[in-house]
């Protein structure tokens, strides 16, 4: 073949590459393009459509009003602190358990409800339903709180539930004592009104949950596994609507929680002989150790943006952003590397990009001129829903790569499995309408809890867990949560009274109208 038929076929070849390669481009263009302008699966069902409950309409008077912000406040004031998995103020919860009998007597009078006391200080309560064929659900909530004193910045006692500028600022109030006055005053107005469920509910307070749970939610879950009970969905604190958190979101987000990040605490340790600071070795436990801590911060766990249900979290929202954010977001299957790798410059939100790794405490050492013989660091890692606990631990070995530091497990479990939020799903589908009715405005979409509740000891008893609440984060909200200034506004806790109000009463339909579907067919 001569020189000038061979550059012709080189020529030819390139042509038909690079038509290939741009028609491919335009074709996924327009496909993107497509689903960035059509793609809303906050479609959700035909509200219209809704089996017809005949709901109690929530209204209360002044009187009943007032009551009701004092109940919550005195339920503020009580310190029901958790300092350790074997120190509580267990004083306080014997004050908080007269406090429930006194402000709710109507439910702890009533025919329909079932109460006792589980380990002493929890609480279980079954609302007996008239229709037996309808599986129950259950409402959680906790008692206890974390430690707070004024001297870290309070502006007003973490319990005093002092009130100001239309805020109740006190330690519990959002969590998650508002669950749990909040749970029980709606019931306790239900009844007063003559209201019977079709469906039954439990209702769980757990008296240990910043502690882990292991003596409240764990001895409810072994008391409703004893009776063969089997639940449609569980309803625990977690995420909220979100209003300015999301930047670029046009309008407030209410997230509910399909799923929890697993956890692990991991401890690493070195020993060496120990000696005299004059003579010190070429490296010591403490400087080993060091570096092993600094190639787990170098070398983050792997990026998994996109893999769990966080995707679900951002194509929900994506029809509220403005280009170019919504064209990225409608398209995961093409962008979800590149979402990723902005996601992961800031902590917050680097959390939903992959298991985090946080060095919590560092110990060594006990005198200026002795060295020590012993190092010893703990870390502490959140694990992506796409992950295992196993799989951590793996990569942690590797990451060290120093058989010198011993690594041990001091605790830790897997990711919670992903609760369902089609449109077949009961439960995601009722607290969605429930949101909805309350606030018309709002989008819903499911989320990913980064922190754990009491809620992942029930998941023997159910397919569908879901950690929500309706409490309103605006900028510098969600610093609050464990922080100092805790508060909600008296608005809001009316407002979140009013939510399970309504969740009972429309939970008491059969099943869900026939779905409008909103999956995209691209």
């Amino acid at each position: 073949m001569t020189e000038t038929g061979q550059k012709f076929r080189t020529f030819k070849f390139l042509k038909i590459l690079f038509c290939s390669l741009l028609i491919t481009a335009l074709v996924l263009l327009t496909i993107a393009s497509i689903r960035t302008f059509t793609l809303d699966v906050n479609v959700g069902l035909q509200l219209a459509n809704w089996e017809k409950t005949n709901n109690i309409p929530f209204v209360i008077d002044h009187n009943k009003r007032e009551e009701l912000i004092a109940n919550f406040k005195e339920a503020i004031q009580i310190p029901t602190v958790s300092f350790s998995k074997t120190e509580s103020n267990t004083t306080a919860l014997r004050e908080f358990d007269r406090l429930l009998r006194k402000a709710f007597p109507t439910v702890f009078s009533s025919s329909l409800v079932r109460h006792e006391l589980v380990s002493n200080y929890s609480h279980l309560f079954q609302v007996q339903g008239s229709n037996p064929n309808l599986v129950p659900y259950l409402l959680l909530a906790h008692i206890d709180v974390v430690p707070a004193s004024e001297s870290d910045g309070w502006e007003a006692p973490p319990f005093s539930a002092e009130e100001m500028d239309g805020f109740i600022y006190g330690r519990g109030t959002i969590d998650d004592k508002n669950s749990v006055m909040g749970i029980l005053q709606a019931l306790e107005y239900l009844l007063m009104k003559g209201y019977a469920p079709r469906r039954g509910l439990y209702i769980g307070l757990g008296h240990d949950e910043e502690v882990s749970g292991y003596k409240g939610a764990v001895n409810i879950v072994r008391l409703l596994k004893q009776r063969g009970v089997q639940l449609s969905f569980v309803l625990d604190e977690g995420l909220a609507v979100l209003d300015g958190i999301i930047g670029g979101l046009d309008g407030p987000a209410a997230l509910i929680g399909v799923s929890e990040k697993g956890s692990a605490t991991v401890k690493l340790s070195v020993s060496v002989a120990p000696g005299h600071s004059s003579m010190p070795p070429r490296e010591s436990s403490i400087g080993i150790l060091a570096a092993a801590v600094k190639r787990l911060e170098d070398n983050p766990m792997p990026r998994l943006f996109g893999h769990g249900p966080e995707r679900g979290t951002f194509e929900h929202l994506a029809h509220k952003f403005k280009l170019p954010m919504k064209f990225i977001m409608s398209n995961f299957w093409l962008f979800s590397p590149l979402l990723g790798r902005v996601l992961e410059r800031r902590p917050d939100t680097n959390a939903f990009v992959r298991t985090t790794t946080a060095v919590t405490i560092f110990n060594s050492g006990v005198k200026v001129n002795v060295i020590p013989s012993l190092a010893e660091a703990f870390v502490n890692l959140r694990i992506h829903s796409s992950q295992t606990l196993q799989e951590v631990l793996d990569l942690i070995q590797s990451t060290v790569g120093d058989d010198r530091v011993k690594i041990e497990l001091v605790d830790g479990f897997d990711p919670l499995p992903v609760s369902s939020s089609d449109e077949k799903s009961f439960g995601f589908q009722i607290i969605k309408k429930t949101v909805l009715d309350l606030f018309p405005t709002v989008t819903v979409a499911p989320g990913i809890c980064v922190g754990n509740t009491d809620s992942r000891h029930f998941k023997e008893l159910t397919n569908d867990i879901y950690r929500f609440a309706p409490v309103w984060f605006k900028p510098g909200d969600p610093q609050r949560f464990h922080g100092i200034n805790e508060r909600i506004s008296k608005k809001n806790y009316e407002e979140l009274v009013m939510f399970y109000f309504n969740l009972m009463q429309n939970c008491d339909i059969q099943k869900l109208p026939e779905p409008h579907s909103s999956v995209h067919e691209l």
